[in-house]
């Protein structure tokens, strides 16, 4: 599987990823937190199905202004 998402996606998915599901544990306990499991597993494996759906591939913007 290749990886489509740049590193600074990866770390805006897990940080996102983390805070909502800080909502189940900490905060209004609201179970909506359960969703911050979709950017946490895509951030940590740099792999985002619906970019892949949709054509859109961070990696390649990352590579060409580096």
């Amino acid at each position: 599987m290749m990886t489509n998402e740049a590193s600074f996606d990866r770390v805006l998915r897990v940080v996102l990823g983390i805070v909502l599901l800080a909502l189940v544990f900490v905060g209004p306990r609201t179970p909506w937190g359960w969703l911050g499991l979709v950017p946490l597993a895509t951030g940590l494996a740099g792999f985002c199905p619906l970019y892949r759906l949709v054509g859109i591939d961070t990696c390649r913007l990352a590579k060409r202004s580096a």
